[in-house]
């Protein structure tokens, strides 16, 4: 940025620098149905970005699921698989691989306060 003030940041979510390994599957441009293995390189509430080899075009829907570790079956734990639905917003090149800009079709979370959003206030009748 020339002016030297700092870049607003307008997304709602702080993003968690996080390596977590993540199943993508969706149709690419020709229509055809792919899963392919990627690592998302951060999270937040609302997106994550995604490293992966193929090349997807913004807008396209995919389906996410990161796996769950084996020893929640064994446990009898709660089923930690997670399964989302996001939308790709962009796509950049780096090294052999494409970084996926995605935003979920519904956030993990809800923004909170400090971002700008404002709660609403319950009364409670005594």
């Amino acid at each position: 940025m020339i002016s030297g003030q700092p870049e607003r940041e307008r997304r709602k979510w702080p993003r968690l620098p996080l390596a977590i390994p993540v199943f993508v599957r969706g149709q690419d441009g020709k229509g055809q149905e792919f899963l392919e293995f990627a690592t998302a390189l951060n999270v937040g509430g609302g997106g994550m970005l995604l490293a992966l080899r193929r090349i997807l075009q913004p807008s396209v829907q995919v389906e996410l699921e990161i796996p769950s570790s084996p020893v929640s079956a064994l446990a009898d734990l709660p089923r930690a698989s997670r399964t989302l639905i996001a939308k790709a917003l962009r796509s950049t090149p780096a090294e052999g691989y494409n970084l996926l800009g995605l935003k979920f079709s519904r956030p993990l979370v809800y923004p909170s306060v400090e971002n700008g959003m404002r709660r609403r206030k319950v009364a409670v009748e005594v």
